[in-house]
Order: structure tokens, then sequence, then C-alpha cells
């Protein structure tokens, strides 16, 4: 069977795409659901358990409260309640915990710890997905059970106030309400007053049953200025006197009422460190969640260590406490103090209800739920209930009911504890089969792809696959009758639910014989690739070629980290693994750089004689269309020609980018395990350092343009130190840093002119390096223009990084262009390093810095404020693309200067091959095409075996030069020795061959023929031997007489 190149890759991405599509849906499991759908509809509350008597209660239980008023505050962590800051900045609040008729808990919030999730969890009771991240900024309407739809149901009235969120995830369900963005977060005044603004007017109707208040405000600071920003504490007690207003209303207007009123005060999520949220850290998941009612007990006092619940608790209680059914796929459990006040039978009924939920939900999603310790749990509850309703009917003695009853309260509570962990866990563990059936089909494809290289990039290629062959038939029937029994025992054998076990057997059968056919044409082509690399292996020995140590490091690096995201431990530590390659990698170009000074010619990797008026390296070179892997040598070693200033450069640049490694890694702590222990970045934005941060600022901003400015036209020079003045002034304006003459008491603002200030310099870099590169291109001008006008684009977007960064993060900015700098001037382009080398040390160095900026695997490194620099208001496309930049700006940083640097030495090495030209056109005999290289190949075939090498003949030195000769360690050339062109770069061959060589210190190297045994003199037009180093400086060498 034979498949042209296109179908073979259209087949093969269809596989990949199938493969990653079974491997996602085991990572991301289906959530726990209710097989009762998602419409609306009334179905009657689990009756009250009766045994031999008949019991009369099979109604809901009636609402607990009148009113309920639900006040969210996002990214409110438990300690800003709980806490020192509590007792500091919510002293009203601090009372009602302490001493008030309250029952304050922690409720842990599962990540993702973003808002549109924690408000599904709020309000359906169920554990949201991964998924739901993406649909955070596109938040879709909620389809399944939730409190908001049963209290619309049942008839009552529901306004909103705050995050725009709610009213896509619940449309149509208020009948009053006004939302705000929550993407802005700049703005953390209006956003609140926006909300707070409609309090007396709704506080003072009663057409109302229930109202929700999303405050922003506190969120937006943590993202712009971090947990410790004097700012929180002012919008602690912002809110302090929200909820002090609100209570008070609420208990003024009891007094008339039948039901008292609950006002609740939750978080959706906490913040970190950082003042981000999203991942799973503790500062993230815990959340204060207080009810406050005339209903409970007031508490003695003294209570500051409230109870651990879970997110998900508040759906359920919140349905009991307004008498709605519980959602249908709500995992949590009712919160009993919140009911303990009520008769004996309510609280069993509460509880009932709440359990019966639990274990019909179990029942829908487990296969072996009678196994389940929480079911059995239930059941023994619900017998023992029934026996307590018996005697409650029958009116026996109130000591035997009350004993009765408390041990079936103890056994309920048992039992949701039971059922909420159980279906808890039933999200959280992956699709093991799923995941392996997935991992085998993109593994396969794959390595068939990497077999097939060498025909699939070919635009005639085809791939034939065997089907006849007895072999290859034999080996598919095997593989697949192994794999449908591995299919049948997994699926037989397994305890909880599948999603490639609950397929038809005719879709798993095609999927086994898809992943057997795959095997067999891995093999095939496996058998067919070590056959030409066996017969191909003789032709590589007499090459000699082979991989430096300095490659099979960058192969055996990038591998390894490949391999290694294959364990979650790696991808939440992936920084380590980077820090060590980049470490590594400083520590072998150290090796290389030292062997090369110490050891002379003799090196293999040498360093080239010159810094910037060398020969460009060879990989650069564009005249090479006819040089083979056997052809590529490398230049000798003369470290004796440089200065000694740029000896000692060269020689310590490696231990001098690793020093900046290592500082940068006490900058950010990132990761997962130790992104909690103290680092610099956290003693420089605390208030008690901003002078130290002040200053820091601004060395920064100063060695960026130093560092940058050197090769940027005198327009864009200024722009760019205008630009990073404004920088300065855009940090001041918003508090970060300090002005000399400005006080420390100045009003925060948003910085909104002063960033646009300086987004003028960086679009009119930007601009004018782009047009005047266009314009280049159209009118194929000189290479050197071309260069100069892409590091205009790369010194546009560094302008546009040091503005977006955090001031304690610029340093890190600095280190990375002053890494550039060294690693170009005295490492890449002395040792002669080629592309490819240099492009994976550029990804190397842009994944590490990436993680130097303090980002990780972590959603919650990502620096949302970015996107709002310079902007009053919320503009999608801006805030995404600016907040994406930000996040990368490591990585493309790297990759900007990666296209600068090949295109420098792509115009270093048109200006060699001009000067080569212009040489032969002086008076060099036209040679026949590839003479010199079948002459090259003769003498080495000859020198491989031993034959004497006959000295060439002046007439060949006036043509081309195969061999090469070095006095006093000069790096050699080949190329026509009778003018001043040469070609690329080779090692010192035997005497008689081109060399470079120049009359003093700061002229020009140019190619000489050098005088090898035979010969005494030159000769030609105006012959010229120079006696100390044996070269012809013009004419070519004469041989001595007899």
């Amino acid at each position: 069977m034979r498949l042209g190149s296109g179908t073979f890759a259209a087949c093969c991405v269809a596989i990949e795409v199938l493969g990653v599509a079974v491997f996602l849906r085991g990572f991301f499991p289906a959530p726990v659901r209710s097989s009762s759908g998602t419409e609306p509809r009334a179905e009657p509350p689990a009756p009250e358990p009766s045994a031999g008597a008949s019991s009369n209660w099979t109604k809901l239980p009636p609402p607990l409260f009148s009113k309920a008023v639900i006040v969210l505050i996002d990214a409110l962590r438990d300690d800003f309640v709980f806490g020192s800051k509590g007792v500091k900045f919510m002293p009203y609040l601090t009372y009602l915990v302490e001493k008030g008729a309250s029952h304050s808990y922690v409720a842990e919030a599962k990540p993702p710890t973003v808002t549109m999730p924690r408000i599904k969890a709020l309000m359906t009771g169920s554990l949201p997905g991964f998924v739901d991240v993406v649909r955070n900024f596109n938040s879709p309407a909620v389809l399944e059970d939730n409190v908001l739809r049963q209290a619309k149901a049942a008839g009552k009235r529901i306004i909103f106030y705050g995050d725009e969120t709610w009213l896509k995830l619940f449309p149509k369900h208020f009948v009053d309400y006004d939302g705000t963005t929550s993407f802005f977060v700049s703005d953390y005044t209006e956003v609140d007053n926006n909300v707070t603004r409609h309090l007396d007017t709704v506080l003072g109707r009663e057409d109302w049953d229930v109202l929700i208040l999303h405050y922003l405000g506190l969120d937006h600071i943590g993202h712009v200025s971090g947990p410790d920003s004097p700012l929180i504490g002012r919008k602690l007690s912002e809110m302090d006197g929200v909820l002090m207003k609100i209570h008070t209303s609420l208990l003024s207007k009891e007094r008339g009422m039948l039901l008292p009123s609950l006002l609740v005060l939750c978080g959706d999520h906490g913040m970190s460190e950082t003042g981000s949220h999203g991942a799973s850290s503790i500062e993230e998941v815990n959340t204060p969640l207080i009810f406050i009612s005339s209903a409970f007990e007031r508490k003695a006092g003294g209570i500051r260590h409230p109870k651990h619940v879970q997110q998900t608790d508040l759906a359920a209680t919140l349905a009991i406490g307004l008498g709605l059914p519980i959602p249908k796929n709500s995992v949590g459990s009712l919160l009993f103090p919140v009911v303990e006040g009520k008769p004996m039978r309510e609280q069993l009924r509460f509880l009932h209800l709440n359990a019966a939920q639990l274990s019909k939900l179990l029942q829908e999603n487990v296969p072996l739920y009678k196994k389940d310790p929480g079911f059995e749990q239930f059941k023994m509850s619900e017998r023992l209930h029934g026996n307590w309703i018996k005697l409650y009917l029958e009116e026996s003695s109130s000591e035997v009911l009350s004993h009765l009853g408390a041990k079936v309260l103890r056994q309920y509570l048992e039992a949701l504890e039971t059922l909420s962990l159980s279906l808890r866990r039933q999200v959280a563990p992956y699709d093991t089969y799923s995941m392996a059936v997935g991992i085998a089909l993109v593994l396969e494809v794959l390595m068939l792809l990497l077999l097939s290289i060498p025909k699939a990039l070919c635009s005639k290629a085809e791939l034939e696959v065997p089907l006849s062959s007895p072999f290859f038939s034999l080996l598919f029937y095997l593989a697949f009758l192994a794999l449908s029994a591995i299919h049948v025992i997994v699926c037989t054998s397994a305890e909880s639910s599948c999603y490639f076990c609950s397929v038809s057997w005719l879709m798993a059968g095609g999927m086994m014989m898809l992943m057997s056919l795959l095997l067999c044409a891995v093999v095939s082509a496996f058998t067919k690739t070590s056959v030409t690399m066996k017969l191909s292996s003789k032709t590589l020995a007499h090459c000699g070629s082979r991989w430096s140590e300095l490659d099979l490091l960058i192969l055996s690096g990038t591998v390894g980290h490949v391999l290694s995201l294959g364990a979650s431990s790696f991808i939440e530590e992936e920084h380590q693994t980077w820090y060590f390659l980049v470490n590594t990698l400083c520590l072998a170009l150290c090796q290389e750089l030292y062997s090369n000074y110490f050891l002379g010619a003799d090196s293999d990797s040498p360093v080239e004689q010159g810094l910037g008026t060398a020969a460009p390296a060879l990989p650069f070179t564009s005249h090479r269309s006819d040089v083979s892997e056997c052809d590529r040598v490398h230049p000798a070693s003369a470290f004796e020609m440089l200065r000694d200033y740029e000896k000692w450069m060269v020689l310590a640049s490696p231990w001098a980018v690793l020093t900046c490694c290592r500082l940068l890694r006490s900058l950010n702590q990132t990761g997962v395990q130790w992104a909690h222990r103290p680092d610099l970045g956290h003693w420089l934005t605390s208030s008690d350092h901003k002078a130290e941060l002040s200053i820091l600022a601004a060395v920064s901003l100063i060695m960026i343009f130093v560092l940058v400015q050197r090769r940027c036209s005198p327009i864009s020079r200024a722009a760019l130190a205008l630009g990073l003045v404004g920088v300065y002034c855009y940090r001041a304006a918003i508090g970060n840093v300090l002005l000399p003459w400005q006080p420390d008491s100045k009003a925060i603002s948003k910085g909104v002119v002063e960033a646009r200030f300086v987004y003028i310099f960086v679009l009119g870099i930007l601009f004018t390096g782009t047009k005047d590169l266009l314009k280049s291109q159209v009118a194929a001008a000189d290479c050197g223009i071309q260069a100069r006008c892409l590091w205009e684009v790369h010194s546009g977007l560094v302008l546009l990084a040091a503005l977006l960064f955090r001031p304690h993060n610029l340093p890190v900015l600095v280190f990375s262009l002053l890494v550039q700098a060294l690693m170009t001037k005295f490492i890449w382009r002395p040792l002669k390093h080629d592309a490819a080398e240099v492009t994976m040390m550029h990804y190397w160095f842009g994944q590490a810095f990436f993680y130097f900026q303090g980002n990780s695997n972590n959603i919650a490194t990502v620096d949302v404020s970015a996107g709002f620099v310079g902007l009053d208001s919320y503009v999608e496309i801006p805030a995404v693309s600016l907040t994406a930049f930000a996040t990368y700006t490591g990585p493309i940083l790297w990759a900007s200067h990666l296209v600068n640097y090949l295109r420098s030495e792509t115009n270093r090495a048109n200006k060699t091959e001009t000067t080569s030209a212009a040489g032969k056109s002086k008076g060099a005999k036209p040679k026949p095409a590839g003479e010199g290289r079948q002459r090259r190949m003769e003498l080495e075939r000859r020198h491989a075996e031993g034959q004497q090498t006959p000295e060439p003949s002046p007439p060949f030195f006036q043509q081309q030069l195969p061999l090469l000769h070095c006095s006093r360690g000069e790096a050699c050339a080949l190329g026509d020795c009778t003018g001043l062109g040469f070609g690329a770069p080779a090692r010192a061959g035997r005497a008689g061959g081109c060399a470079l060589m120049r009359e003093g210190p700061r002229s020009r190297w140019r190619a000489a023929a050098a005088t090898p045994k035979g010969f005494s003199s030159c000769q030609g037009q105006s012959p010229t031997l120079d006696s100390r180093s044996s070269l012809c400086t013009s004419g070519w060498p004469q041989q001595r007489p007899g």
C-alpha cells in the first residue's frame, strides 16, 4: 500500500487529533451529574422515613428565613477576616464573629480558583472542571440545576448588583440588576461604588427576597499591588462599613416579620502572595463563610478558629434555609449549626433530604454504589430515622426520643460527610485507561513520522506498507488480539466508570485495529531505516563526522526535558529543570573555552581569532552549497591575537552568565512546593523598602538604555531614553516607586497619561524599524540597514517590556539583555557555534527567563494587571495582547534576539563573499567547477591510506589551495591565494596552503600563500615574502632549485 506525502501527513494529523481527544477525555473526566437532565422539572422530595407507621410529611419543610442577602467579596482571604487584618480593619465584622449571632467557617474552594467556576460551585454545589478556566473569559449560561433557578421557580424575587459574570451565568433570573466588568483591574474604586450606590434604595424596598452583591475592588487591588498593599486595609474598612449598613437595616425590619433575615458573607477565592489567583495554594483556596442572623444564638466570645468546610456546602445550606429543593448535582452537605435551633423532627428532616439527594447522585454516577461506605451509612441512618418517627408518632417518653434522635443525628452527619467525600473523589481521579489509549495513538504516530521524515518531507514521497506480507499480517492479527484482550480485561474489572469502556464494541474494535495497523507500520519503517543506516555507516565513518560534546548536551537536555513532562511533579516544578539545564550549559561553554585557551590549536572547538573583524562562522556563509558534511571543519585557535581584556572577557563570560542566572533565581520564588518561601521580590515590594525599590528601578532603566542603544539610530535612541523616563514616571504615579521631589504621601493615580506617553515611543520605534525594514527589502538595500532595523524593532519590544514589568522585575530584563550581549560577543562568535546550536541556546535561555520573571505553569502567576497599563476601560484585544506579552516576555525577547543575531551573521557572511568575489575579479583565472573540492578529497584519501602526498606545483597555488598552513596559530581559510578573497574557515592542514595575515594589529586581515617545504621565495607580479611568517603577501610560493 502506497501513500503520497500529502495523504500521509493528513492521516497522521487526523490520528494525532483523535489520540489527543481521547487523552483529554480521560484527563478531564466528566463531572458528577444527575441523570434527570437539566430541565427545571419539579420532582417530589424524598418522603420522611417510616417504620411500620405512616408519615404525613412528604413535602418540603417551610423556609427558615424571610430574606437573604449574599455579600460576595472577590478574593477575600480567610486571614483578611479571621486574622490580624480583620481585627484592625473590620471591627464590626470581628464583633459579629466573636460575640454576635453568627456561624463562621473557612470554606475551601477547589481549583481552579477563578471567579466563574467558583460562582458556579457556590450556586450549584457541584465541582467545575479546569475547562471552566477558558470559559471564565466568556461565561456561558449555567444549564444545570442551581439555587437561583429553584428560587425563581418558587416565585422568589432576586436582585443583583456587581460582577456581570452573574448576568451571563444566570440570565433572566433577576428582577433588577446592574453589572460591572470584572476585567478592568486598574479600577478598584468605581467598580465598588457602582454596587454600594444602590444599597440605600434597595434596603428600603420590600419587593425582593434575595439580594446578591458582588464586590470586585479587593481582587483588583490584589492584582495591581498585592496582598500587602496599604490599599487592602482601606478596602477592608470600606467593606466593613457596607456589612454594618446591611446588617443594621435587616435587624430594623425584622420586627414586623414572622421570620428572621439571613446575611451571608463569602469569598469566591483567595489571593496568593503575589496578589493573583487560580491555583491551589492555601492563600488561594481558603475563604471565609459567615452566616449572620438573629435566629442564631449569641456566642460568649473568644472564638477565632472557625471550622473548615467545603465551598460547595453553601448551595445545600441556602436551599434548606430558603425552603427550596437542594440542587440535583450538589455534592455539598448541610452546615448543621444553621438549623441546630429547630425542633428535632425538622433537623432530622433537613438532614434526610440532603442525604437522600447525595445518595441518589451517588447511585447515578458510581456503578458499585452499594459497596460505598457512605451509602451503607445512609441506609442505616434511614432505618434509625424510621424508628425514631415511629416512637415520635407513638408519643413515647421524651428522654428516649432525645437519646435516639441524637444518635440518628450523628449517623446522618457521618453519612453526609462520607457521601460528599465519595462524590468529590469522583471528580478527582483520571480515566487512566482512556489516557493510555490516547498516549499510545500519539506515540505511534510520532514514531512513524520520525522514521519517515526522509521520505515524508519530499513532495514525491510515498510510504509503502506491505499489507500483503505474511509477517505483516501475522503481526497485525497478534497485536489486534492482544489489544482486544486487554480491553476486555480492563473493562470487566474496572471499579470506576471509564469512558472508553462505555463506547460500543464496534467503535472499540475499530480503535484496536487502528492501533495494530500503526504498530505494524512503525515496525516496517523501523526495519527499513535500520537497513539504510547500516548501509550508510561506512560512509559516515569515512567522513569522520561526529557530534561535539555541546551538541550532545543540547540534544540530551532537550529530549530529557520533553520526557520529564510526563510527570506532574516535573511540570509543577519545571523551572528547576530549566535552571539546571542553563547552568549546565554555562559550565559546558566554560569547559569549551578553557580547553581552547589552554590546548590551543589542537582543540576540537577552537576560538576564532578576531572579535568583530573576523570572518563569520561557517554555518552562516551563503556560498556553501557544495560543501558536504565531510567537508565541515573548524578554525584553529588564535587566542594570541586577542587583546588582553578580550581574553579575560572570553574566559569570564560563562561565569558571568552563571552568576546572573543564580542572582535571578533569588529574585522570584516560583513553582508549587517552594513558592511560599520568602524571596528578594517580596522584600522589595514591601512598603518598608520603597526607597530601595526606587533606586533599583532607576538603575535598571539606565542599564537597559546602555545595553540597547548601541545599535539604534539617533532618533530611536532619543525615543528610547524618553520612553524609559516615562516608565519610571508611570510607576511613580501608581505608587510603586518614589520621585526625589515628590513626598511619599502623594495621591495614587492610575498612571494612564504616563503609560500612554510611553506607548507613543514604543509605537514610534516599532513603526520606524518596521517601515525601514520593509523599505530595505523592496529596495534591496545593504544588509547592515536591515540588521539595524531589526534591532530597532527589538528595542521597541524591550521598552514595552520595561513598561509592563513590575519594578522589582526590571533586573530580569537587564540581566536578559546583559546575557545576550555576553553570549553574542564573547561566546557564540568566538566559538563559531552553528545556527542550530545558537537557536537551541536561545530557546533554553528564553524558557529559563520565563521562570526568572516569576512565572510558572500555574495560572495564578499570570500578571493580569499588565493588560490594563494605560487603559481607562476594559478593551478586550489590547488587554489580552498586553497580558500575553508580559507573561511571555522572556521567550519573545530571546526569539527576537535570535532573529537579530542570525541576520547579523548573514550580513557578515555577505560582506566576506563580496570581498572574495572582488579579489577573484582582479586576476584569478577561472577554474573548473568542483576542481578544488575533488583535489581536496583526493589528498584526504591519500592521507587516510598512508600514501605520500605530492607537493603541489606553483600553478595549482594560483588556482585553489586545498590544504592549509597556519603559522603561530592564525586561523586559516580555504580560498584563492592570488587575491584577497577567501572561502569558509577550515582546520589547518599540511604545509602549503592559504593563511590569513595582517601587517599590523589594526590592519585588515587578508589572504596570503604560505611557503611550504621545497619553496624558498615568491614569484609572480611584484612578489613579496614576509620573512617572519613565511607568507607570500603577493604572488605565490616558488620552489627551491633542485
